[in-house]
């Protein structure tokens, strides 16, 4: 004897089988990278051919970027931070975060050297060790963060050059949380960004509109080059320091 199926239960079921079949034709159905997306792919695989796990790509961009994230979690990971914060060593959270990045080649010469000066003096380094603990780990917005940062950082004292530049606004983002943060370095990403299509929304003066942008860049190469298994940050930044650099031509 057949038994019919209420009516109920006949349609929860059919309700589950189509959310399961949009959910997979979701997970299939991905946009398809452009032309110049692709061609900028290529370029990058003509340097690493195995993508992101080569082992040239991991000696010559990634290792030393990952290197600073270690040092800089062992030393300034959050509770480190927050610790050295309560004790107001603040000259020594500076001295830490700027010898960190001086082992890397991320900011130039000159802006290494305004940096170093900004926080030499003790109002310097208790202003820079408050706004970076603060973009880095508040509880505030992403924007009003950010914003913070910024204002913090073009408040610092200033010898010769100014402090306030894209690099210097980034790069500390950039090594301490490379899930989160992308580091900016304008000229090079401009030029990734023309190579790539993309429309990036570039102001030279800081602002919150330029590093959303860039963040919306950063997710649409994560997305579009999926299959080469980006990491973080640290990869889409030598993706795009690839396309832009004069060290990789054409």
């Amino acid at each position: 004897m057949v038994h019919a199926v209420p009516k109920a239960r006949a349609e929860r079921t059919e309700q589950r089988t189509s959310s399961r079949s949009q959910s997979a034709a979701r997970t299939i159905q991905r946009p398809k990278p452009s032309p110049a997306a692709r061609r900028c792919r290529g370029k990058f695989l003509e340097y690493f051919p195995a993508g992101f796990q080569d082992a040239e790509y991991l000696e010559s961009e990634r290792a030393y970027k990952w290197d600073a994230y270690r040092r800089w979690n062992d030393v300034l990971g959050r509770d480190a931070f927050r610790a050295l914060l309560a004790t107001e060593r603040y000259q020594e959270i500076a001295a830490q975060a700027v010898s960190i990045e001086a082992r890397t080649n991320l900011l130039f010469s000159f802006e290494k050297m305004a940096l170093r000066d900004a926080v030499k003096s003790g109002a310097g380094a208790q202003a820079f060790a408050h706004g970076l603990y603060d973009f880095l780990h508040g509880s505030r917005e992403a924007e009003t963060r950010f914003n913070r940062w910024r204002d913090v950082v073009g408040a610092l004292p200033r010898r010769q050059t100014r402090v306030l530049t894209w690099p210097v606004l980034t790069v500390f983002g950039f090594i301490a949380q490379p899930r989160a943060h992308l580091y900016l370095k304008p000229t090079v990403t401009r030029r990734a960004a023309l190579e790539y299509g993309y429309d990036f929304q570039y102001r030279s003066k800081p602002s919150w509109e330029t590093y959303k942008s860039l963040l919306v860049f950063a997710r649409t190469i994560q997305r579009e080059m999926h299959d080469l298994h980006p990491r973080d940050m640290i990869d889409i930044q030598s993706f795009i320091w690839v396309q832009g650099s004069d060290e990789y031509p054409a």
